[in-house]
This record gives structure tokens, C-alpha cells and sequence, in this order.
């Protein structure tokens, strides 16, 4: 492990030590060091981040409550043998999907991402995979992911022009275009593709 890799774990348990520690303590004074401490830990993270401290801060140390991983949920929909991708602002493609927002279920939220990124209808069949997301997509984020990829059916629809998405496609895992790898790496596609191909797929976590 990098020393910014290590900055990076110092820097996210400091901040969790502070937010729980915000959460549950009466005592204004330890408050005043809890909060000094979640200042420290946006400090360490701005030493070695392209963001400016005013955005880490937003990002990273302005949730209130016990500290505990963004959910994200990613659709995968097959059309014969190819998987449905969709083309970010930034050009480049990823599984449709995003945020799970805070009125939504999964299954819910994941339905919802589909419809508002490609103008599709669709159902969902079955829970593909449950990752933690430092472990498998760069780069290191300061806060925990969980992302969660739902195997889903296509009903009815067509793309739609939409603020989020410039088109969509099709494609086979021998023939992936440039991936958004923060969002959808090539090995969970192929993970997609193996769980369609089984009838009897079992959930991976991790």
C-alpha cells in the first residue's frame, strides 16, 4: 500500500471516530474535539487531493449521524448476449444506475435510474453482487460504497434525451467501449455476463 493510500485510511477513520463521536456525544467539549478532528482528517485528505478543501469538506465530513457506506445500485439488462451501457457526460460508459435515494428500496431505486437514464421500463429478476467499492473500482473514494448490481429485464421504452446520459447501446464483453471505471469496471461486467448465463447464480459479496 502507497503512502496516499495509507493517508487516505488514516484520514477516513479519523473521520469516522469524529462523526460518530458527534453523534453520540452530550458534552459540548468533547464535541469541540470531535469536530477538530473531523477537521484534521479533510486537512490530510486535501494535502494529497486534486479537490479543494472546501469540496472534501462537502463530500466527506458533513453527514451527520453514525458513519455508514452510500448505497449505489447498478442495472444489468441483456438483449442477445449484449449488455446495456450507458454513455456518460464525460464520453465515457457505464452500467446504468446511481445513488439510492432516501424514499427508494433497491429494487426501487434501480428501476427508477434505468427509466431516467435510457427511457426504459423495466423489472428486476435477481441480486447479481453486493461490493465494496474501494475494493474494485479506482480511484479510492474517502468515503464507503456499497454498490449493488441487480439483474433486470427490459419491458417497454426507448432512449430518451436526458441530462445524465448522451446515448445509449448495446455490447458484447469482447467488444466494451472506454468505461467510466469509477462507476462500472470491465470485471463487473463480465460478473453480469456470468450471472445472466446461470439460471442457479448465487450472490457474491464482499
Amino acid at each position: 500500500m502507497n503512502i496516499n493510500d495509507r493517508l487516505t485510511d488514516w484520514a477516513v477513520e479519523l473521520q469516522a471516530i469524529a462523526q460518530a463521536g458527534l453523534t453520540y456525544t452530550k458534552d459540548p467539549f468533547d464535541a469541540e474535539r470531535f469536530e477538530r478532528i473531523r477537521s484534521l482528517s479533510v486537512e490530510m485528505l486535501a494535502v494529497q487531493s486534486p479537490l479543494p478543501e472546501l469540496e472534501i469538506r462537502k463530500l466527506f465530513a458533513e453527514e451527520p449521524g453514525y458513519p455508514t457506506p452510500k448505497l449505489d445500485t447498478r442495472a444489468a439488462i441483456f438483449k442477445n448476449d449484449r449488455i446495456l451501457l450507458v454513455q456518460e457526460n464525460n464520453g465515457k460508459w457505464s452500467l446504468p444506475g446511481g445513488w439510492v435515494d432516501i424514499n427508494q428500496s433497491l429494487g426501487d431505486n434501480v428501476l427508477k435510474e434505468v427509466k431516467e437514464e435510457t427511457g426504459f421500463e423495466a423489472e428486476t429478476l435477481r441480486v447479481i453482487a453486493l461490493q465494496d467499492r474501494n475494493r474494485h473500482n479506482p480511484p479510492r473514494y474517502a468515503y464507503g460504497v456499497c454498490k449493488v448490481f441487480i439483474l433486470c429485464q427490459k419491458l417497454s421504452g426507448q432512449f430518451e434525451q436526458n441530462i445524465e446520459t448522451l446515448q445509449i447501446d448495446w455490447f458484447s464483453l469482447s467488444d466494451l467501449p472506454e468505461l467510466a471505471e469509477e462507476k462500472t469496471t470491465k470485471e463487473q461486467i463480465t460478473l453480469c455476463f456470468e450471472a445472466n448465463a446461470d439460471p442457479n447464480w448465487q450472490v457474491v459479496f464482499d
